[in-house]
């Protein structure tokens, strides 16, 4: 594929009531993506537990093909493909296939993307970011092979609740900071936080997924408008260079949606929202806890250098009373969705 230009299309679903931004970016060439997972063994049998393990067992020099999986049920759907559940045949495990259509992508000029996502995707390993285990094509689709994640994403989980108490919510923000500073010493932006984006593994955990945003930035200093309206920060709006603090920006985002339901810079159109953003224009209900505004505070600030950082994050008071290391994720009845009040 060749690379050309973004446009204003995103590698994931389109999400109602949010809006994207994008501008043309130069893409590097050259790298190489890695077609198979690690070489770790996986039990014959496949149970619940196991679904939760990290890694499969696949011969290195043999390429992934369809034929090495049975499909299964839908997972979602999306603009350029779907998502399947699937069980690779040799060890049993049970994985998310992601299908993507050529054709779509090549029309919709983000072949840079889904070129981008596998790139970065392949290579991070940590239990809050969605390990994806390898790829393959045919001449009409591109398969992405990527970890199961049982429960979903947040947004629905958020959206059913209506919101979180703030011992999960902070629980979920230390779980993602920790996975963005990972990412972050591996050089990668994510650009596109927002709980569309993170889904919810077997044991509850937060996992980081669709890198397709992401850059690989040793300079630290990119140009690019994209991403999620709600969630830009306002040096992206402002088409000033941007660098890993952009993800520190959507992290005090994301905190404020998980404890009120609703993204801070919602308005009634992006031109009001740009201006929130921009002037950092936020309402606190009075539900929120004065812990919990000091670490946002921190957090959404205009200059990206006061920005709180992630290492910080981790040691802010509301984080160590809510979620100290070790706590766990809290546990969900899937039959019943009663929400905060």
């Amino acid at each position: 594929m060749n690379f050309q230009k973004c446009g204003c299309k995103e590698n994931h679903p389109p999400t109602a009531g949010r809006s994207c931004g994008c501008s043309n970016q130069k893409v590097p060439e050259g790298f190489k993506v890695p077609t198979a997972p690690a070489n770790r063994h996986v039990p014959s049998k496949l149970t619940d537990k196991d679904i939760s393990k990290p890694e499969m067992k696949k011969d290195d020099k043999k390429s992934w093909s369809l034929t090495d999986f049975d499909l299964g049920r839908p997972l979602g759907k999306g603009k350029f493909g779907n998502v399947y559940l699937a069980r690779e045949k040799e060890s049993h495990y049970v994985v998310a296939l992601k299908v993507l259509f050529k054709s779509q992508i090549l029309d919709s000029e983000i072949e840079h993307q889904v070129r981008r996502e596998v790139e970065i995707q392949c290579r991070l390993r940590h239990p809050n970011i969605l390990r994806m285990y390898g790829y393959f094509h045919d001449e009409k689709r591109i398969y992405l092979i990527l970890e199961y994640a049982k429960h979903g994403a947040l947004y629905k989980l958020l959206k059913e609740r209506g919101r979180f108490d703030e011992k999960t919510a902070a629980i979920y923000v230390r779980d993602l900071t920790k996975a963005l500073m990972y990412c972050h010493t591996k050089k990668v932006i994510h650009r596109d936080i927002k709980p569309e984006n993170l889904l919810i593994g077997h044991n509850w955990e937060l996992k980081i997924a669709d890198f397709g945003w992401s850059v690989h930035s040793p300079s630290s200093r990119r140009m690019t408008l994209c991403g999620t309206l709600d969630y830009l920060s306002p040096e992206m709006i402002e088409g000033k260079p941007h660098n890993y603090s952009v993800d520190i920006w959507s992290l005090g985002v994301l905190c404020y949606e998980l404890l009120v339901g609703l993204p801070p810079f919602e308005a009634k159109d992006s031109h009001q929202t740009y201006t929130k953003i921009r002037y950092v224009i936020i309402k606190y209900p009075e539900f929120i806890s004065e812990k919990a505004k000091d670490l946002m505070s921190r957090l959404l600030v205009v200059n990206p250098e006061l920005r709180l950082s992630l290492s910080a994050v981790l040691q802010h008071p509301w984080i160590l009373e809510n979620a100290p290391e070790g706590v766990p994720p809290p546990v969900y009845n899937t039959e019943a969705h009663p929400k905060t009040t």
